[in-house]
């Protein structure tokens, strides 16, 4: 089966993914808008938030980063006065290190992201969206701003008005992806608990990308981000109050009904956010209500669970 994911909430449903399918069955498309060069370094933060929590190494209380992580490359660095706004841990910079060598080196990031996996353990497929760099710019009242530099420096402080992903007109969709897709084996697509705007929108607006997945007989199973008015992780909910959508799970079905017809063939509603489906329904979209706040592993494995007993409607 087939997950398309973001950063921590994404990851959160990946895993119950990973853990209830057999070794190698889940294939993971992973954004990477928020990729960038820092401090000489490509650093793709939704990729390596699913390496780490796949290979179990994740921060347990952040939900990115590793566990056990230590900051001495980060004290120097700023005893030198060098920028340190976005931290990167001791162990994490190997990861950096290692990716930015293989780049330098002429290999692909699917390539790349490929042999890291393998090197960490993890069985699951990940896959970035795309080999070609796609950048999140978020368009707020302070002009317009490389996503990181809105997300960490700026702490999603300023007000947005909207968003666009330079080289996504040149970016190729992961051909590995849409091989798959082209073919019949994919049972399921879930689209995981991530925000619509910056985690999957660069996903989908990838040329045919969306279309293939519409088109793919697999049931499409979206779970919204937002439950009962609020984001659980990330700035999704401050965004779409920003862009004056309605900061609920209806206000999500609708972008995506809207931007994406005929895609979604089960959107997943928390069981708090019941009384909405009738709105979920009345944008065109199956509404489907679960437990999808996800605390620990059973959690995780519980709603992986949820989707994939959805049948092709």
């Amino acid at each position: 089966m087939l997950a398309l994911s973001g950063g921590v909430g994404g990851a959160k449903l990946a895993l119950g993914l990973d853990r209830i399918l057999p070794a190698g069955a889940l294939h993971v498309l992973v954004n990477t808008g928020d990729d960038f060069q820092h401090l000489g370094l490509h650093i793709s933060p939704d990729i390596d938030t699913l390496l780490y929590t796949l290979s179990d190494r994740a921060n347990p209380e952040q939900g990115w980063g590793l566990a056990g992580e230590t900051w001495q490359v980060m004290a120097a660095l700023e005893a030198l006065g060098g920028e340190t706004w976005f931290q990167l841990g001791d162990s994490d910079l190997a990861t950096h290190l290692w990716r930015s060598s293989q780049l330098l080196a002429g290999v692909d990031l699917i390539s790349v992201t490929r042999e890291l996996a393998s090197r960490m353990g993890v069985h699951s497929h990940v896959h970035p969206m795309s080999a070609q760099p796609v950048r999140t710019t978020v368009h707020c009242a302070e002009g317009d701003l490389p996503f990181q530099h809105y997300f960490v420096r700026r702490r999603c402080q300023p007000r947005v008005h909207g968003f666009s992903f330079a080289g996504l007109d040149q970016a190729q969709a992961n051909p590995d992806v849409m091989a798959l897709l082209a073919g019949k084996e994919l049972s399921h697509i879930v689209v995981c608990p991530s925000n619509p705007y910056v985690s999957i929108d660069p996903i989908l607006k990838l040329p045919g990308m969306w279309q293939a997945l519409r088109d793919h007989p697999a049931p499409v199973i979206l779970v919204s981000p937002i439950i009962q008015g609020a984001a659980i992780k990330g700035p999704a909910a401050k965004m779409m109050a920003e862009l004056q959508v309605p900061v609920t799970a209806a206000g999500v079905a609708r972008h995506y009904a809207d931007n994406y017809p005929g895609l979604v063939d089960y959107f997943l509603l928390d069981h708090a956010d019941a009384t909405l489906a009738q709105e979920v329904e009345a944008v065109g979209l199956r509404p489907h209500t679960a437990r999808t706040l996800m605390h620990d592993i059973y959690d995780k494995t519980q709603l992986a669970k949820t989707c994939l007993a959805l049948e092709s409607p």
